[in-house]
C-alpha cells in the first residue's frame, strides 16, 4: 500500500484562513484574533460542503481560492469535480449488503441518519471460509455419500468427487478474478454473470441460480424430513404399507406431508425475522463440524475397538435386522428347540417341519457378520470396484456360500434391496448438490473488510478443505463398512441406523442429530437467499413480468418473492424423492457455473481495459476447461434435465432480447460483439462483395417536419419490406443550421427516428447530420455513412410532392443533386414515388402482379427487388411480370424467347411481355405539353428575378455599409438562404430610382408577350414525346398493378433544364398508383451462375 503524504500548498499573501471543501485551514502564526473571530462568528461549526453542488455562501468563500489554483478549470466545476472531492466519495463509498440489518436501522429515520454507517469488518475466516464450509457440507455427505461409495466402488467415487470437486475450483478460480476486478455490492454470482456478461445472460443464468436455491431448500428439507422419519421418530409415520413392496410409496407420502409442513414452518420464520437465521447459521456449523470429526474419530477408533453392528446374512442375501430378534433359525429355551422369530417369518409360525417353509430359507444357512470390521481389516480390496444394481434386485455379499433356490415373494420385504436402480450417471448427479455452495463468500462480499482478498482465498480454502474430507471419507467408509451396509441406503441391514452414524465416536446418534439440524439450518439459509436474489433480479428490471417480486414489506424484506420461493420449494417436496431432487439442483447450479466460467474466458480473451482483477492466478484455458467440465457434468447426470435447464436459460434469454433490456453495464459480450464486429469488418475490407452476395444495402434519406417526426413513415415500412431483416439499413436525415447550436434538436430527431423504425420493424442504425445546407447534409450522408466494408451500395429517398406549386425550388435542386450524388458515388438509387399508398407491414396482397418495366439494362436491380420484395408476407402472393420494349428495327419474338431463357438461368419466376412501341409523330398534346412546361420555367424565373432585385434593394438602403454579394441570382447561397419577413424601411426615392421603377412597370407588358411567343426546344420535345408514349404503354398494360418498376432516367448534363427533368419524371409516372423508380448503380448484381 504506498503511502502518502498531505502538505497544503499556500499563497504568500494568504489570509488568516481559507476554507477548503469544508475544512477551515487556520494559520495559527498571527495574534488569536482569527481563533476569537471563529470563535464569534462560526461558533466552530465546520459544515461541510457537498463535492459536486455548492451553495452560495460556499462559492463566495472559496473564489479567491478558484481564482488563484484553479481559474483554468472553475466554470466546469460543477461536471469536473476535484480530485479531492473525488476521493472523498470514493472514500467514503460502502457496499454494505441490503439486508436485514440495515432494513433494521432504516426504521428509525432521524436517529439512522445521524449514525455514521458500520463498515464491514469481516475477515476471510468468518466472511468467507466458514461459510462456505457451512453451505458446501450438507445432507449428501450424511445420508447419501456411504451408499455412492457402496454402489460406484471406491475407485469411480473418487472419480466422482474429482469431477465434481475440479469444476467447482475451477469456477473458483474464474469467480475469484471476477470478483477482484473491482467492488462486487452484494448480489454475488447474479451480480457478476450479469455486469460480465450483459442483462440477457444475466437474467438467465440469474433465474438458474435461484431456481437451483431454491430447488437446494426443497432438497435439505427432504434430507431433514428423511433423518426425523428414519432415524429419529420412525413411529411419526402417518401412512403406513400393509404391502412390503408398497412401503415406498407410504413412504413418499409421509415425506409429502411432512416436507410442506416443515417448509411453511420454515417459511414463516424466514418471514417473521432473517435475523434469527442468521444468528443461528454459527449453531449450524458448529453441528456440521462435530459430525464430520466423530466419524473421522469413530473410523480411527475402529482399528483397536471396531463399534458392534453385526448383520444377519441368509446365504449371501442381507436380511432387514429389526424384524427378528435372533440371527437364528431355531432357538435353545431351556431344553427345547424352538422356532426363532425369523423362522416364523419364513414358515408357518410354531411348526418345525420343512415343508411348509421357503425353498431359499430351507436350503441356505444364517450367518452374523461384523458390519463395521474395522480400518485395518481388507474390506479395501473388497470395496474397490462398482456394484451397480437394478431397483428391486436383494444385496448380496460375494464369497458367502449359497445355495440359488425360487423364494416365494411373500417374504420378499425380510431382504434389503436397492430402492432404485443405478449408474455411474445417476449417482453423478446425486453427489454434485454437495460441492456446491462455493458462491457463499461472494453473496456477502459487502460485509468484508477486504473482498477482494478474502473472496478468493477463503473460497479456495474452503473448497479444498472440503474437496480433501469428501476424498478422505471415500477411502474410510471403503476401508471400515462393509460393502452390502454401504449399499444399504437406508441402514435397515444395522437396524434401521444411519449407515455413517455407525462409523462415529462415542454414539450414533452424533450423526443423527448433528446432520438433522444441518440440513435444517441449510434449508433455512436457502429459503432465506432465494427470495433475495429474485428480488435482486427483479429490482433490475430486466424481466418486466417479474417486476412485483421486487416489492416487499416496508423494510425491504422480499414477501413476494419468499411466497413464489415457497410455491416453487413445494414443487420439490412434492417430488418427495431425495435422489431425483438433486439432479435437478445439479443442472441449475452447473449452468451458473458454467456461465462463471464463460464470464472469466471472455474477459480475459477480449483483454478490456477495465479487466484488471488483483487475482493473477487464472488463465482462460482453465476457464475453458471449466466450462467444458460443466457441460460434461450436465450431460453425464443426466442429458434430458440438461436439455430442459439449457431450454429455460435459452428461452429466457430470448424473452430478455426480445423485451429489448435497455441496461448497458458495460458487459463482456458487448466487447465481444464489438471485437467480431472488427474482424468481420477487416475482412469485408479485402474487396468488394461477389455479384452472387451483392444485396441491396439501403441509405434511407428521411425527411423531417416542424417538430422532427418522420413526414413519410412509409418509406421505413418499404425499407423493412425490401430488407426482411437481412443485411445493413441506414436511416439518414439533415437538420440545416449550426452543430453547436442544434445538437440537442439532433438528439432528439435521433430518437424520433429510431421509434419509428421500431414501430415499423426496421433493424438498422440511425444518423442525423446537421448542416448549414440540407443540400450539403445529403452529400455528407452518402460519402461518410457506413464503416469499411460495411458501407450502402443502394440510396432510398422520397419524392418532392408539390414541387410544382413551391415558388421555392430549393425542394427539386435538393432531389436532383441528390440523384447526380448518386450517380457520381456509383450508388444504386431508388424513389418510391406515391409512398403514401404504400402497404403497411400488416397488409396482405392475395393477388395481383408486380410489373417490372425494364427499358434499359442497369444491373439487374429491376430483376432482383421484386424478387425480394416477395420474400415478405405482404408481397408474397403477387405475382410477378417484366416488360421490355422493343423498338421497330428489333425482333420481338425473339426477344421475348431471350428474355424468357435469361430469367430462366435467374431461377426467377415472372411472366414475359414484350410491347413494341411504332416510330409516331410528335402529337400537338406532346408540343403543347413541352411548350406548357418552359412557358412555366421561364414565368417562374423571372418571377424569382424580380423578387431578388427588390430584396436586394431593400437591403441597400436599410444598411449602406453593408457589402453587396456579387454572385448569380440563382446561386445556392441566396436560394439556401431562409429569408426573414421583410421590415418596412422608411425609403428616400431619388430621381433616378423613380424612373428605374417605371421602367420596370413598363417592361411587365413585354415579359408577357415574350412568354406567349415562346417556341419549345426540339430537344425537350423529343423527351416529353418520349415520356408521353412510354406513359401510355405503362399505363394500359400496369394500371391495375400493384407495383410498377421502372428504369429511372438520369438528369441532364446541363443544370439549366433540372425543371424540365422534373417534369419529364412526372409525365413518366402519371396515373400510376405505386411506382419504384429505380437507377442502377453501374455494376451487376444478379448473375446467372451458382
Amino acid at each position: 500500500m504506498p503511502h502518502f503524504t498531505v502538505v497544503p500548498v499556500r499563497d504568500q499573501a494568504q489570509s488568516s484562513y481559507d476554507s477548503l471543501e469544508g475544512i477551515n485551514w487556520v494559520d495559527y502564526r498571527d495574534t488569536g484574533q482569527e481563533k476569537e473571530e471563529d470563535g464569534q462568528g462560526r461558533h466552530g461549526n465546520h459544515k461541510e460542503d457537498s463535492p459536486f453542488l455548492k451553495s452560495a455562501d460556499a462559492a463566495s468563500k472559496n473564489y479567491d481560492f478558484y481564482d488563484r489554483n484553479l481559474a483554468l478549470f472553475e466554470e466546469e466545476l460543477d461536471i469536473r469535480p476535484k480530485v479531492s472531492s473525488l476521493l472523498s466519495r470514493l472514500v467514503n463509498y460502502t457496499n454494505i449488503t441490503q439486508g436485514a440489518k440495515e432494513h433494521e436501522e432504516e426504521e428509525s429515520t432521524e436517529a439512522s441518519r445521524s449514525k455514521t454507517p458500520k463498515s464491514p469488518n469481516m475477515g476471510t475466516l468468518m466472511g468467507v471460509y466458514l461459510p462456505c464450509l457451512q453451505n458446501i457440507f450438507g445432507v449428501i455427505l450424511f445420508l447419501r455419500l456411504t451408499w455412492i461409495v457402496g454402489m460406484a466402488g471406491i475407485m469411480q467415487s473418487l472419480l466422482i468427487v474429482l469431477m465434481c470437486c475440479s469444476c467447482t475450483m475451477l469456477t473458483a478460480i474464474s469467480m475469484s478474478a471476477i470478483a477482484t476486478n473491482g467492488v462486487v455490492p452484494a448480489g454475488g454470482a447474479y451480480f457478476m454473470i450479469s455486469r460480465s456478461l450483459g442483462p440477457e445472460f444475466g437474467g438467465a443464468v440469474g433465474l438458474c441460480f435461484y431456481l437451483g436455491t431454491t430447488f437446494a431448500s426443497a432438497m435439505y428439507i427432504l434430507g431433514a424430513i428423511e433423518i426425523f422419519l428414519k432415524y429419529l421418530v420412525p413411529q411419526a409415520a402417518i401412512f403406513h404399507s400393509t404391502d412390503p413392496l408398497g412401503s415406498d410409496s407410504a413412504m413418499l407420502n409421509n415425506m409429502r406431508v411432512y416436507g410442506s409442513i416443515c417448509l411453511t414452518l420454515m417459511a414463516v420464520v424466514v418471514f417473521v425475522g432473517v435475523k434469527y437465521v442468521n444468528k443461528l447459521a454459527s449453531l449450524f456449523l458448529t453441528c456440521v463440524i462435530i459430525s464430520i470429526v466423530s466419524i473421522y474419530a469413530g473410523a480411527f477408533k475402529s482399528m483397536t475397538h471396531p463399534p458392534e453392528f453385526p448383520i444377519c446374512m441368509l446365504g449371501n442375501r442381507t436380511l432387514v435386522r429389526d424384524r427378528f430378534d435372533v440371527c437364528a433359525k431355531t432357538v435353545i429355551e431351556g431344553n427345547h428347540t424352538m422356532p426363532s422369530q425369523l423362522w416364523d417369518r419364513f414358515c408357518l409360525p410354531g411348526n418345525l417341519s420343512s415343508t411348509q417353509c421357503d425353498d431359499y430359507f430351507i436350503q441356505n444357512n444364517v450367518t452374523e457378520i461384523q458390519g463395521i470390521p474395522g480400518l485395518v481389516s481388507a474390506l479395501l480390496l473388497e470395496n474397490m470396484w462398482s456394484n451397480y444394481l437394478p431397483k428391486g434386485e436383494i444385496l448380496e455379499k460375494a464369497g458367502l456360500q449359497s445355495v440359488d433356490a425360487h423364494g416365494t415373494m411373500d417374504n420378499f420385504g425380510m431382504y434389503v434391496s436397492a430402492d432404485i436402480a443405478t449408474s455411474f450417471t445417476l449417482l453423478v448427479g446425486i453427489f454434485f448438490p454437495s460441492a456446491t455452495g462455493i458462491m457463499a463468500g461472494s453473496n456477502r462480499s459487502g460485509d468484508l473488510r477486504d473482498a477482494q482478498k478474502s473472496i478468493p482465498v477463503g473460497t479456495i480454502l474452503a473448497i479444498t478443505t472440503t474437496s480433501l474430507v469428501y476424498l478422505s471419507s471415500v477411502i474410510l467408509f471403503g476401508s471400515c463398512i462393509e460393502g452390502v451396509v454401504l449399499r444399504d441406503k437406508f441402514g435397515d441391514a444395522v437396524r434401521k441406523n444411519l449407515v455413517v452414524g455407525t462409523l462415529s465416536w462415542p454414539s450414533p446418534w452424533v450423526i443423527v442429530i448433528g446432520s438433522f439440524f444441518s440440513t435444517v439450518g441449510a434449508g433455512l439459509q436457502s429459503l432465506t437467499g432465494a427470495p433475495r436474489l429474485l428480488q435482486a433480479i427483479a429490482k433490475d428490471n430486466i424481466i418486466p413480468f417479474l417486476r412485483v417480486f421486487g416489492h416487499g414489506k416496508s423494510n425491504g424484506e422480499p414477501t413476494w418473492a419468499l411466497l413464489l420461493t415457497g410455491l416453487i420449494a413445494e414443487l420439490g417436496i412434492l417430488i418427495a424423492s431425495l435422489d431425483m431432487v438433486a439432479p435437478i439442483l445439479s443442472m441449475f447450479f452447473l449452468m451458473c457455473y458454467l456461465f462463471v466460467n464463460l464470464a472469466c474466458a471472455v474477459q480475459t480473451l477480449l483483454r478490456t481495459p477495465n479487466w484488471r482483477p488483483r487475482f493473477k492466478y487464472y488463465h482462460w484455458a482453465l476457464s475453458f476447461l471449466g466450462m467444458s467440465m460443466c457441460v460434461a457434468l450436465m450431460f453425464i447426470s443426466s442429458w434430458y434435465y440438461a436439455i430442459v435447464a439449457m431450454g429455460i436459460a435459452g428461452m429466457i434469454y430470448k424473452y430478455i432480447e426480445y423485451q429489448g433490456a435497455e441496461k448497458e453495464w458495460g458487459d463482456g459480450i458487448r466487447g465481444l460483439s464489438l471485437s467480431a464486429a472488427r474482424y468481420a469488418l477487416l475482412r469485408l475490407e479485402v474487396g468488394p462483395p461477389h455479384t452472387k452476395n451483392w444485396r441491396p444495402q439501403l441509405l434511407v434519406l428521411l425527411k423531417l417536419d416542424e417538430d422532427l417526426h418522420v413526414k413519410y413513415p412509409r418509406l421505413l415500412t418499404f425499407a423493412s419490406q425490401l430488407k426482411a431483416g437481412k443485411g445493413l439499413t441506414i436511416v439518414g436525415s439533415v437538420i440545416q443550421g449550426n452543430f453547436l447550436d442544434s445538437y440537442g434538436e439532433m438528439q432528439a430527431a435521433e430518437q424520433a427516428i429510431k421509434n419509428m423504425m421500431e414501430i415499423e420493424r426496421v433493424k438498422g442504425f440511425c444518423q442525423v447530420v446537421v448542416a448549414s445546407k440540407v443540400r450539403e447534409g445529403i452529400v455528407h450522408l452518402i460519402q461518410s455513412c457506413g464503416l469499411g466494408g460495411m458501407k450502402h451500395n443502394t440510396v432510398v429517398m422520397g419524392w418532392p410532392y408539390g414541387w410544382r406549386q413551391s415558388e421555392d425550388p430549393r425542394a427539386w435542386k435538393t432531389f436532383i443533386n441528390t440523384v447526380r450524388c448518386t450517380t457520381a458515388a456509383h450508388l444504386a438509387l431508388m424513389v418510391p414515388k406515391n409512398v403514401s399508398f404504400y402497404p403497411s407491414n400488416h397488409e396482405r396482397f392475395t393477388d395481383g402482379n408486380i410489373d417490372v418495366w425494364w427499358i434499359v439494362h442497369d444491373g439487374g436491380m429491376l430483376m432482383l427487388l421484386p424478387f425480394l420484395l416477395k420474400q415478405h408476407k405482404v408481397w408474397r402472393k403477387c405475382k410477378m411480370r417484366i416488360f421490355t420494349v422493343a423498338q421497330m428495327d428489333d425482333n420481338s419474338i425473339q426477344m421475348k424467347k431471350d428474355l424468357a431463357t435469361f430469367l430462366y438461368q435467374l431461377r426467377i419466376e415472372a411472366e414475359v411481355e414484350v410491347v413494341e412501341m411504332h416510330d409516331s409523330d410528335i402529337s400537338a398534346y406532346t408540343y403543347e405539353r413541352t411548350l406548357m412546361m418552359e412557358q412555366r420555367s421561364q414565368m417562374l424565373r423571372q418571377m424569382r428575378l424580380s423578387s431578388a432585385e427588390r430584396q436586394r434593394e431593400a437591403q441597400l438602403v436599410k444598411d449602406r455599409h453593408s457589402l453587396v454579394r456579387m454572385g448569380s441570382l440563382y446561386s445556392d447561397e441566396e436560394e439556401e438562404v431562409v429569408e426573414a419577413p421583410p421590415e418596412k424601411i422608411q425609403m428616400t426615392w431619388t430621381k433616378e430610382k423613380c424612373e428605374a421603377e417605371r421602367r420596370n412597370r413598363n417592361n411587365a407588358p413585354e415579359n408577357f408577350r415574350e412568354l406567349m411567343s415562346l417556341k419549345p426546344d426540339q430537344s425537350n420535345v423529343r423527351r416529353m414525346h418520349t415520356a408521353v408514349k412510354l406513359n401510355e404503354v405503362i399505363v394500359n398494360r400496369s394500371h391495375d398493378a400493384r407495383l410498377v418498376l421502372l428504369n429511372m432516367p438520369g438528369p441532364p448534363r446541363n443544370t439549366d433544364g433540372d425543371e424540365n427533368y422534373m417534369e419529364f419524371l412526372e409525365v413518366l409516372t402519371e396515373g400510376l398508383e405505386r411506382v419504384l423508380l429505380v437507377r442502377g448503380g453501374g455494376r451487376e448484381v444478379i448473375t446467372i451462375y451458382s
